[in-house]
């Protein structure tokens, strides 16, 4: 009795041991197989790329990541059908591929790539400055990602200038609302135009003129104790600017008659020197 027990026992184990290598061989064969369709849909992809048929070459590039989503590769596969779409301008497609990949992958060791490209996508759709506002803004929330995320980043230098490029439009246009808000004599409108450019863009060009409309408007209203803060304010940065010298100018109407008077009498001496020299020539 006891041999046979010991022999359905045995039975039982061979039995055991042949079901799990089967199931171990047909997982290792699924995984070959799974390899081989990512490589193949890896390859049509580029072949497409190559080609210029970027539709096909992205939805290839999707067709391999979603194959074998665990591999190493796979993440590699959904940044190049972002890159497909990316050659031929289709920025929207790019776009939302690259958003997908952020919230698919957010532990990726190239995610600086990553932000970078989706700033690029909304910059280079900046056609026209008047208009394309949402595309600067997006553009330089992506490109400050890079900055203060990824400082040591090969993008961040390009990041950096073209988000002082960003700033210098943005800057342009406050003062631009701001500048016909003061010719139409709305004040606050004005105010808070010139504030902005002093608050968020104060490393572009349009710094000094914004202080010197402040100075101007709050002088206009009768607010001297403003005016006069704006003013020492505008010459402690900028004293050899010209807007400091108009800021001043407001607030000494002589120094204004006498720095005329003393460019024109400059103007005479110098020709009155001309003429002198000329005699000995």
């Amino acid at each position: 009795m006891r041999f046979y027990y010991l022999l359905t026992f045995l039975l039982f184990l061979l039995i055991t041991s042949s079901c799990t290598k089967d199931v171990k061989q047909v997982d290792i064969i699924k995984e070959k197989s799974l390899n081989l369709q990512f490589n193949e849909a890896y390859t049509e992809g580029l072949e497409a790329l190559d080609g210029g048929d970027v539709l096909y070459a992205a939805k290839k590039f999707n067709e391999a990541e979603s194959l074998f989503p665990q591999s190493d590769w796979a993440p590699r596969a959904a940044l190049m059908a972002a890159y497909s779409y990316y050659t031929q301008d289709y920025y929207g497609d790019a776009i939302a591929e690259l958003i997908r990949f952020k919230k698919v992958y957010p532990f990726y060791k190239q995610l600086d790539y990553v932000n970078y490209m989706l700033a690029i996508c909304y910059y280079e759709q900046i056609v026209d400055e008047e208009k394309d506002l949402q595309s600067l803004i997006s553009s330089k929330k992506y490109f400050k990602i890079v900055i203060n995320e990824y400082p040591e980043s090969d993008y961040t230098i390009d990041a950096k200038f073209k988000v002082d490029y960003i700033n210098d439009i943005l800057a342009a246009k406050e003062m631009y609302i701001g500048r016909y808000y003061l010719n139409k004599k709305k004040w606050i409108g004005a105010i808070n135009r010139f504030k902005t450019v002093i608050d968020d863009y104060e490393t572009t060009i349009y710094t000094e003129e914004a202080l010197h409309r402040l100075v101007e408007v709050y002088y206009i209203l009768g607010l001297s104790v403003e005016a006069e803060k704006y003013a020492m304010l505008l010459g402690y940065n900028y004293k050899s600017s010209e807007w400091y010298e108009n800021s001043y100018s407001i607030f000494n109407k002589d120094y204004e008659i006498s720095n005329k008077i003393g460019k024109k009498q400059k103007e005479k001496n110098s020709y009155i020197l001309e003429k002198f020299k000329s005699l000995f020539e």
